[in-house]
């Protein structure tokens, strides 16, 4: 029994090892476990019904519930090991990733305070960005669940004294309210890829004055994602385990069983064919993965709840055998730590968000992420939770025998020379400039030398009525027909990484972050229509989406006459849709003789040191190769 009257529940902490082994997975490659982001949502269910019972257990057992107990106990359990992931990231990052350091200010204090999920909503620093070096992105679930602790106490005080004792009705209200979560997401959700605020502002919504995108707004915010917490709350007043008796078994234990085998059932199934976002269609850009807002999440929460019904049954096979297993009960026990550890382990080693591991790196950084989780948890962690961390703190600070005196000195020369790296990485961390990480940078320096050929089109919905056209568009006339563009290369952001060498080299570049295939077509179309195609056409794209021999086919009609055209193959490792797309172009010289395919894949496979971090874009020895490849393929 713990404080509260609650017996330790083995079966709870097997679901906590599902989760995060769920989490882990997801985040180590998506491919491995597309739907393994929804583990943070089992866990927002069993914070609801485990916090839940345990302030009824007080109001139960001394007729109130104590907030600031609560906090005390929730405050020594969770910012321990979040207060050493800050300091230890922080100290990394201002010695290895310095650069990175002024970016990093804004999600530690964000972090610290427990608000790092609104934090990235208003910076529009989406969760589901594959780029970047983000070691600390996996924290706004512990923002969400902390917001929870906050009020929760209070919520639950108010509750009990306006109905009483009438746990049917109070898990009723919770329900409702849960239902309530869920209809508000199915209603507010807009299926689709978002533009800009002004072209879509159905998108979005304002947060204090500002336009932020509903997608980040639903996932991260926690009135998106209270309906788990009030689902497992709703669950506790119904359901306790106080309700049976530990040594005698009742009948109810089948039925428990039952529920719970459907339950993981669900679950299983769920994260087996979940996602959180829809990327590499045809249309370019990235959407949500609508079924997930459209009652996804809460069947998930369901499910959770079906599983916790066997979990806290003390004479479930599932709570004893199989969740409560040693193996499920240890990674359980431990699953706070290994959530915030696994993720900075992982970033620090591949830098990029989105790389996915190998096996071999995955076993490998999983054993250097439980090295940590184990140090952790019983250096830091356990001793502050028990209070031996203060009996030892006493001991040092006032020594009764020699021993201890001599003892004390040398932890406090210890402590003296450990502290110099956290002052001096915090001073680094708040004294850091702002900056781009490479990548950013280096298609920030390449903008300029970029050409916009569709500025002359009437407007961006012209442009996109041209995209599916099957005949030539009658744009309106500008001052530049019939001003042919001797050599034109139309890409997506590796190419723009090298669009100042290749404006050197005579090149008309017209390049943009995240570029769709078929704007291709736009391009091309507006082009022949206003006599500008040259005797050269070099098209790059497929880094963001998928593309079908329908629009290759398109794109080559009003190219038919072009002397040149040089398609690139793509490389982009971690996209489903780089080997179909590459397959499809190495087969168009076979139907089109002007069709020329210069292989990038192959060739960043075999010069993997012309790439940044993200294996896709472009270094500068990369971008020098590039455009002397280009340059030789066309045979200038």
């Amino acid at each position: 029994m713990n404080q509260n009257g609650l017996r330790y529940l083995p079966g709870l902490d097997g679901l906590r090892a599902v989760a995060v082994i769920a989490v882990i997975l997801y985040h180590a490659n998506k491919t491995w476990l597309g739907g393994g982001f929804l583990g943070v949502e089992v866990f927002f269910v069993i914070s609801g019904y485990l916090i839940t019972t345990l302030l009824i257990n007080e109001s139960d057992a001394t007729g109130m519930i104590s907030f600031r107990g609560f906090w005390v106990r929730r405050a020594k359990r969770l910012l321990p090991a979040l207060w050493t992931l800050l300091i230890g990231v922080t100290v990394y990052c201002s010695i290895f990733e310095r650069d990175v350091l002024g970016n990093l200010r804004g999600d530690v204090v964000g972090a610290f305070l427990y608000v790092f999920n609104w934090a990235q909503i208003w910076q529009g620093s989406s969760y589901f960005g594959s780029l970047g070096f983000v070691p600390l992105r996996h924290l706004w679930s512990l923002a969400v669940e902390e917001q929870f602790y906050l009020v929760w106490p209070i919520v639950i005080a108010l509750v009990l004294r306006l109905f009483g004792r009438r746990p049917a009705v109070i898990g009723l209200l919770f329900l409702g309210s849960s239902i309530a979560v869920a209809i508000y997401l199915a209603t507010s959700y807009v299926s689709g890829v978002p533009g800009s605020p002004i072209e879509t502002p159905q998108y979005y919504v304002s947060l204090f004055g500002k336009d932020v995108l509903k997608l980040d707004f639903f996932f991260l915010g926690t009135l998106g994602r209270l309906g788990g917490l009030l689902m497992g709350a709703a669950l506790a007043f119904w359901y306790r385990p106080s309700m049976f008796h530990p040594k005698h078994p009742s009948g109810d234990r089948f039925v428990a069983t039952g529920v719970g085998v459907a339950g993981l059932a669900g679950l299983f199934w769920l994260m087996w064919t979940m996602r959180d976002v829809v990327e590499g269609t045809l249309e370019g850009g990235t959407r949500g993965y609508d079924q997930l807002y459209q009652g996804g999440f809460f069947l998930v929460g369901l499910a959770s709840c079906a599983v916790i019904v066997a979990a806290v049954h003390p004479h479930s096979p599932i709570a004893r055998w199989l969740l409560g297993n040693p193996v499920f009960v240890w990674i359980g026990r431990r699953s706070y730590g290994m959530y915030l550890y696994h993720w900075p382990v992982f970033q620090f080693y591949r830098q990029v968000a989105g790389r996915g591991l190998t096996v071999m790196e995955f076993i490998g950084l999983m054993i250097l992420t439980l090295v940590i989780t184990e140090v952790s948890y019983r250096v830091i962690e356990m001793p502050i939770r028990t209070g031996t961390a203060r009996e030892w703190w006493t001991s040092i600070r006032y020594p009764r025998l020699d021993a201890d005196r001599d003892r004390s000195q040398r932890f406090a020369v210890i402590g003296l020379v450990a502290g110099v790296l956290p002052v001096f990485a915090l001073v680094s961390l708040f004294t850091a400039p702002l900056k781009l990480d490479e990548i950013g940078a280096s298609l920030q320096e390449n903008e300029d030398a970029v050409e916009n050929v569709l500025a002359g089109t009437t407007s961006v919905a012209a442009a996109t009525t041209i995209a599916g056209a099957t005949t030539l568009p009658s744009p309106q006339t500008t001052t530049l027909d019939g001003q042919e563009i001797p050599i034109l290369a139309i890409g997506d952001s590796v190419m723009l990484g090298a669009a100042n060498i290749l404006t050197e080299r005579g090149i008309t570049v017209d390049a943009m972050k995240s570029r769709p295939y078929r704007q291709a077509l736009e391009i091309v179309n507006y082009l022949k229509s206003v006599q500008r195609l040259g005797d050269f056409v070099i098209i790059h794209l497929g880094t963001n989406n998928f593309v079908d021999e329908k629009t290759l086919d398109e794109i080559m009609v009003p190219l038919a006459e072009t002397e040149m055209v040089v398609f690139l193959t793509a490389h982009v490792p971690d996209k489903r849709w780089q080997d179909p797309n590459n397959e499809l172009i190495r087969k168009l010289p076979d139907r089109y003789g002007n069709v020329k395919v210069m292989d990038w894949y192959r060739i960043a496979q075999e010069n993997p040191s012309w790439l940044y971090r993200d294996k896709v874009h472009l270094n500068l020895e990369g971008q020098r190769m590039y455009a002397d490849l280009i340059m030789q393929t066309i045979g200038k």
